[in-house]
C-alpha cells in the first residue's frame, strides 16, 4: 500500500470536526451558530476556531448581525467537500462495498 493521497484529499477538511462542520453545512443557505454548536457538541470557543479555520481557507461564510452568527458553506467549500468525498471513496475502494453473498464475513 502507498502512503500517497488520492487527488482531492483536503488535510484541513479531513478532520472529523471540520468535516461535520462541513456536512452540516452543505444542504443549508444558513446555518445558526447555536444550532452548529448543538449538533457538534463543541464549545463556543471551540466551534468559532474551527469555522475560523473553514472561513480563512475560503470555505465557509460567517454573517454577524448583533449577537447573532450565521454560516454558510462557500461555493469554493462546496467543491473541496465534493472533492474530499470523491477523494475518500477512491481511497476506501471496494471497502464501501457490501461482502458478496458467497464470501463469508
Amino acid at each position: 500500500m502507498t502512503d500517497a493521497q488520492p487527488p482531492g484529499f483536503n488535510e484541513l477538511l479531513h478532520s472529523p470536526v471540520r468535516l461535520s462542520l462541513a456536512a452540516l453545512l452543505a444542504p443549508a443557505v444558513f446555518v445558526e451558530f447555536s444550532f452548529l454548536r448543538e449538533a457538534t457538541g463543541l464549545s463556543d470557543s471551540a466551534l468559532s476556531k474551527q469555522l475560523t479555520a473553514l472561513q480563512d481557507a475560503g470555505y465557509v461564510e460567517i454573517r454577524r448581525t448583533g449577537r447573532r452568527a450565521n454560516a454558510r458553506l462557500t461555493d469554493t467549500g462546496r467543491h473541496a467537500l465534493n472533492q474530499h468525498a470523491q477523494a475518500l471513496r477512491a481511497l476506501l475502494g471496494d471497502a464501501l462495498d457490501p461482502v458478496p453473498a458467497d464470501r463469508p464475513e
